[in-house]
């Protein structure tokens, strides 16, 4: 199929230029479609009965098994979980993380990794990263490595520009694990992770599934305590003795079960990706780039860096995110950071870039 064929099975594009997956990723008509039919069928049949369980039940590891390929990672590492923030709530809680336990990140990461390690009470160094080169991001992190470190918190590409992060060249020079949120990463570039230690996925933002819907990484799973405990993570159980079993692998950290309806939503979104789709939205992006620049436009996310370009707008961003979306244009505005931030994905197309560049220069000539 051609890329505007590709493009075609999503219905937000036959309107708007859709620029926002680092937020929500589009949904297509078979995702949607495929959640209403469940839907109906509960509705008429009741969520009840052997067979819808064991469908279910069934569906949970088809879907495990399609994350799993998305990160390169085998499916028994694999644990299904609502968000990024949840997977680092089990890493944390799991490895008992409190004060005077030392984590190194950065100034670039998302509340949802760094909230958890706050509650916790870990002591944080912090890499200021915010404003430096890509080139000078390594040496910035690993000089807030000591010897109490015990873990790196870092994500896979910074949610603010889309700064590219060496979480496997500081894993390896350092030897402290390494817990990465990937939730910019996976479905917007190729990504194995299982160089790290802890990898959590967002599926409803590049891999266009339903909301309230991820995954997390583990590459040891013995290693981590279980203590975020839900019911689809027990093997057996007794009540009566005050006694439970972990199942086997990362299963045991599964911490909720997802609605039926999204699991049959994200199965559909997660299964035939087209080939390319990595190299597609990679020229893209670097197009929305130079494309930006050419207009004169302050272009905050340099080169070679992940699909999220971020410009520094000379005024109101909140304003300039509605007047744009009223022309079609939809992508997010980073609150307090004077920055707008465009995510390029493989479904987008030239005309996208254009309206988008369009659209800021309309609102710059004000």
């Amino acid at each position: 199929m051609t890329w505007p064929q590709e493009r075609a099975r999503f219905p937000v594009l036959d309107r708007h230029a859709y620029l926002n997956a680092g937020t929500f990723g589009p949904l297509a008509r078979t995702t949607l479609a495929a959640m209403a039919e469940l839907r109906a069928w509960e509705g008429e049949h009741g969520r009840g009965g052997r067979a819808y369980f064991d469908e279910m039940l069934e569906r949970r590891e088809r879907v495990r098994e399609l994350l799993a390929t998305q990160i390169r990672a085998p499916a028994e590492n694999v644990a299904l979980t609502d968000s990024t923030t949840q997977g680092v709530h089990v890493v944390v809680s799991g490895l008992a993380l409190g004060e005077g336990d030392e984590v190194a990140t950065t100034d670039a990461e998302h509340f949802g990794l760094t909230g958890p390690l706050l509650a916790a009470g870990a002591r944080l160094r912090i890499a200021k990263v915010r404003q430096a080169k890509t080139a000078d991001v390594f040496e910035l992190i690993r000089a807030q490595v000591t010897p109490r470190t015990r873990l790196i918190a870092i994500s896979a590409i910074s949610w603010l520009d889309g700064k590219v992060f060496p979480w496997r060249e500081l894993r390896e020079a350092t030897q402290v694990p390494v817990l990465v949120d990937g939730a910019q990463s996976v479905g917007s570039c190729d990504v194995d992770a299982t160089a790290a230690d802890f990898y959590t996925v967002s599926a409803q933002k590049w891999l266009c599934g339903p909301d309230a819907t991820g995954a997390l990484y583990v590459r040891d799973p013995d290693s981590l305590r279980p203590r975020l405990v839900a019911y689809p993570g027990a093997e057996t159980y007794d009540i009566a003795e005050g006694t439970w079993e972990p199942k086997a692998g990362a299963r045991r950290f599964d911490t909720m079960f997802a609605p039926a309806s999204s699991l049959a939503g994200l199965e559909t979104a997660l299964t035939g990706l087209p080939d390319g789709r990595f190299e597609h939205a990679r020229e893209l992006s670097e197009r929305c780039r130079r494309l930006l620049l050419e207009r004169g436009h302050d272009v905050v996310t340099e080169p070679g860096q992940g699909n999220l370009v971020s410009i520094r707008f000379p005024g109101d961003t909140a304003e300039a995110a509605l007047a744009l979306y009223e022309r079609g244009v939809i992508l997010r505005e980073l609150a307090g950071t004077g920055l707008l931030r465009a995510s390029v994905g493989w479904w987008n197309d030239d005309a996208d870039l254009d309206r988008l560049a369009e659209g800021l220069t309309a609102l710059t000539k004000r």
